[in-house]
């Protein structure tokens, strides 16, 4: 019997899952819950093993980021199905890159919900092609394959820090600091997506999920985007 824990900050959502697990002789929720801390603090006090499967959404009403919370799951030995809506390709290619194992639609039936459960189970892949094709044609999310490094250069940068502030917090020199920045203008230009100033590159850092629009402020301490 696989085990499922379902995270959602919509209880009807969770208690519809629940109910369809339910009927389902090889599958046992073992969890529901609103947040994935709540989840790992019940991991943590029953002693339980890892959940084989985790359904989780996309945002949760906590203020934790897509790559937070896929993430802490991975990492703790599960393997998480993301159950949302099909609008927001940024935060699903965000998924998929944390280690989400697969995505099915809310707007899809329980019965294929319960399949996809069913197949991340077993370790088998999960059919994303829907999700990959939405992806695909929106033209925000042109990769551009930045380093962990360069991720890490670009997240403390265009939040607001001022170039040696970044080089001391990663123990690296100035010129390898901005050199990072330039290979990472470089980059975006490269996928058409352009970040000439501080605040493109915030932009693009919250449209790949980086930062978060509500952590984003300038240089002088304000909010830098809207």
């Amino acid at each position: 019997m696989s085990t499922v824990a379902l995270i959602d900050d919509h209880e009807s959502v969770r208690l519809g899952l629940e109910a369809a697990c339910r009927r389902v002789r090889t599958l046992k929720v073992v969890f529901s819950g609103s947040t994935v801390s709540a989840y790992l603090s019940w991991r943590e006090q029953s002693g339980s093993p890892p959940t084989d499967v985790v359904v989780l959404d996309l945002t949760l009403g906590d203020g934790t980021t897509v790559t937070e919370n896929v993430t802490a799951l991975v990492d703790d030995g599960a393997s998480v199905v993301i159950h949302s809506v099909a609008d927001r390709p940024v935060a699903v290619r965000e998924a998929l890159v944390a280690g989400a194992a697969g995505i099915i639609s809310k707007s899809s039936a329980l019965d294929d919900v319960i399949d996809a459960i069913r197949t991340v189970a077993k370790g088998e892949a999960l059919n994303n092609v829907e999700w990959a094709s939405a992806i695909d044609g929106d033209r925000d999310f042109a990769d551009a394959q930045l380093s962990w490094r360069e991720r890490e250069v670009l997240r403390l940068y265009a939040t607001g820090l001022p170039m040696r502030v970044v080089a001391d917090r990663l123990g690296v020199a100035y010129s390898t600091a901005k050199e990072n920045i330039n290979r990472i203008r470089v980059k975006y230009v490269e996928v058409g997506r352009p970040a000439p100033t501080k605040v493109d590159l915030l932009r693009r850092a919250i449209e790949d999920g980086i930062v978060t629009a509500e952590g984003a402020v300038s240089a002088d301490g304000t909010a830098s985007v809207g």
